[in-house]
């Protein structure tokens, strides 16, 4: 591609509105424009980016026996009631209405249409198992838009299904699929891990996310140094340290006058804050719930919902929490609450003896308090989130917590949907059995976002080969001076495309410093400079966009030479 005839628009500004450094390149670079919150067209550069996600994708995707299709971007609302999801999906669903008031949604996701498609399709257990995927531009309508491509209303997304007769089966296809995974993101030269992660609202028995690791990650990722266990923090466990299980003391409440933060807790009482068992007032559908755990630990709201089956769950107000629990906030603990209030604590908390809670009175605390003998114990689940360097769960190793970018979730749904939606087949001797199913998203263009994030400098875009716009920056200086040089850069244009290379030959009648400027903000792996005086010599400039210094390589050699610079 000659520069001359490409539709490239960098600038040296950033955008004022741009947050994180994907979203500055990208404007920057010229590779997305913003039409409105959270929508961005796809420039030409831009989208040969895109297009190369999309062919590692298909490529992995067939591999493993998937099947592409495309199915309709507008939905009938029909088909969500019957999952049930029309009420429960929340305000992320677009919903709209066509001429004859018929109620349809711009699809988010498509396990509805994938299901009734398959239940019209498929009737015998001989069609099983089977996968489809598709790339397709979905909608969510976020409430707060933002970080351009990462977190955009409207987004590209390949989304496959696997069906089956058995859990075994789906198992089998979800390994296939979780391996197909790796070989995507290891494809396009991406540092990334995969992590045991929450269900959500896309349901199922098991799931696990493909995070691109970058500082600017989202997600919090948990590690073992030694096995394999990896974890988003929102699911991760380990197995924490507890205070020492000491002989029982007897309980005694102190006057604490003005203290209500568990800091101020433990300074008044002499107290580590790994003795005090604090207590956190939370709304669950609407109904309160006191939450108990260590004063040196944070809750884990994700961690809560799930262990409550909770839809949704947020912190009391002040006056909520008081009328619940009769005591003002800061003072609240275990001992004496009114009946009925539903209570939860977490599993290190119940571990704690002698500790230190709130008396449900303003100015008191309770010390050496232990459970069972002066309260209750309370059902205990996982409701902590773990620490940097705490023990793994499956073996001797610690956890290291690195941040990360989802792009990828593979889940296990089971048959939610296909009950509710009487997807069903006749099996070996005829009877009818529900299919079992499975469903897997990559975020093709947050991928995009998400390498950026993981490979940039002050210069602008790195991109890994395989995911680069174009391989080779071909550079002249003063090639509409010299014919020389312009003859020369164009026999070099025709052998890189000859040699399968795609080159960005850069004949604009630009100043060097300008052409080599682009070239690093655009992330083209490798550049080669075309000069009168290296010409005189046999000789062009080679440089990676990685290094810092130029190699000098014969003229009749660079083909060869980037060809093994390229692997």
């Amino acid at each position: 591609m000659r520069a001359t005839s490409f539709h490239l628009t960098t600038t040296k500004e950033t955008p004022a509105d741009a947050e994180i450094v994907s979203h500055q390149l990208m404007l920057r670079a010229g590779l997305t424009q913003k039409l409105g919150a959270g929508l961005y067209t796809w420039l030409p550069l831009g989208l040969r980016v895109l297009r190369n996600v999309e062919q590692a994708v298909r490529a992995e995707m067939d591999a493993i026996g998937a099947q592409e299709l495309l199915m309709p971007a507008i939905q009938p609302a029909e088909l969500w009631r019957e999952s049930g999801r029309w009420s429960k999906y929340g305000p992320e669903l677009l919903r709209l209405q066509d001429r004859h008031e018929r109620d349809f949604c711009f699809g988010p996701t498509h396990e509805e249409v994938i299901t009734d498609l398959v239940r019209r399709e498929v009737r015998s257990y001989r069609q099983l198992p089977a996968s489809y995927y598709q790339i397709q531009t979905k909608f969510r309508d976020e409430t707060r838009p933002r970080f351009g491509v990462m977190r955009a209303r409207e987004f590209v997304m390949k989304d496959a299904y696997s069906f089956h007769l058995d859990d075994a089966s789906l198992d089998a296809s979800y390994q296939a699929m979780r391996e197909a995974y790796a070989r995507i993101f290891q494809r396009l030269g991406l540092d990334f891990r995969a992590v045991r992660a929450d269900t959500g609202a896309i349901g199922g028995s098991m799931s696990e996310e493909f995070h691109v690791l970058a500082d600017s990650g989202e997600d919090e990722i948990a590690a073992c140094s030694h096995c394999a266990y990896a974890a988003n923090t929102e699911l991760a466990a380990s197995r924490p340290t507890s205070p020492d299980a000491d002989a029982p003391l007897p309980a005694s409440e102190a006057h604490t006058p003005g203290v209500q933060t568990v800091a101020e807790q433990a300074d008044s009482l002499g107290l580590p804050l790994e003795r005090i068992v604090k207590s956190v007032v939370v709304i669950a559908d609407g109904e309160p719930v006191v939450v108990f755990i260590a004063g040196d630990d944070e809750l884990n709201e994700a961690k809560l919902e799930r262990a409550l089956a909770a839809d949704a769950i947020r912190l009391a107000e002040p006056d909520e929490a008081q009328r619940a629990t009769g005591s003002p906030r800061g003072f609240i603990g275990p001992v004496g609450l009114p009946a009925g209030l539903r209570c939860v604590v977490d599993h290190r908390a119940a571990a704690i003896t002698n500790f230190s809670s709130g008396a449900n009175r303003a100015d008191y605390h309770w010390i050496n308090l232990n459970w069972g003998r002066d309260a209750e114990l309370p059902p205990t689940a996982d409701l902590r989130s773990v620490r940097e360097g705490e023990a793994c769960p499956d073996c001797d190793g610690t956890l290291t917590l690195t941040r990360g970018i989802e792009v990828g979730h593979i889940f296990k749904l089971g048959t939610g949907y296909s009950e509710a939606m009487e997807a069903s087949v006749l099996d070996e001797q005829g009877r009818e059995i529900t299919m079992t199913m499975g469903c897997y998203g990559i975020g093709i263009s947050r991928v995009v976002a998400a390498a950026i994030e993981q490979n940039h400098d002050e210069r602008g875009i790195i991109w890994p080969q395989p995911l680069a716009p174009f391989h080779v920056a071909l550079v002249t200086i003063n090639g509409h001076k010299s014919q020389a040089v312009a003859d020369a850069a164009e026999t070099l244009y025709e052998r890189l495309q000859q040699a399968g290379m795609a080159p960005f030959y850069d004949d604009r009648p630009a100043r060097p410093g300008v052409k080599f400027a682009d070239a690093e903000l655009i992330g083209i792996p490798h550049r080669v400079v075309v000069a009168e005086r290296g010409l005189e010599a046999g000789t062009l400039e080679y440089r990676d966009r990685r290094a810092s210094d130029n190699e000098i390589i014969a003229f009749d050699d660079i083909i060869e030479h980037l060809r093994e610079r390229m692997g």
